[in-house]
């Protein structure tokens, strides 16, 4: 199955700040048994967000990860972004990844990340929004990872 890890940084993608965080997300994505892309790093703010999400299902990514935007800054918009790509938010596995990063860091509170499909019908993809630290990465994909062969063989049976 394809997977993609959008990187949403505008220090990343000046090269002020490096790429650790959308790196681990690819490499426990490819762990994971997925076919992964490298990274895409994209600029903060909701239209670049947006455009990437169109790229990644045009490309059939199935499983695709955003990295980055997800905090209270003024141009941290990934989950506005995202919202209109999802039609059904997994609001038990968000509460998952919030349960799992509060184990770790009283700041994962602050993260506000979506996870949803962007349908209920075969082929339709997961999208999952990370934090942009190492740890929240680890946190999300953590929760997420092993549940995505349930996820998929559901959402591709029709169930």
């Amino acid at each position: 199955m394809k997977a993609t890890v959008i990187v949403v940084s505008d220090r990343v993608l000046t090269g002020e700040r490096p790429n650790g965080a959308g790196e681990l997300a690819a490499r426990l994505l490819h762990d994971a048994g997925l076919d992964v892309t490298d990274p895409d790093i994209v600029p903060e703010g909701r239209e670049a967000v947006s455009d990437a999400l169109v790229d990644a299902r045009r490309a059939g990514h199935r499983v695709i990860v955003t990295v980055g935007g997800t905090g209270l800054g003024p141009r941290n918009l990934t989950p506005e972004a995202t919202a209109p790509h999802v039609t059904m938010e997994l609001t038990g596995l968000m509460m998952q990844v919030l349960v799992a990063g509060l184990a770790n860091t009283a700041q994962a509170g602050l993260s506000r990340g979506l996870i949803g499909l962007t349908g209920r019908e075969p082929g339709d993809a997961l999208i999952v929004n990370a934090p942009s630290s190492r740890g929240g990465v680890r946190d999300t994909l953590g929760v997420v990872c092993p549940l995505l062969p349930n996820i998929f063989e559901r959402l591709d049976r029709g169930d």
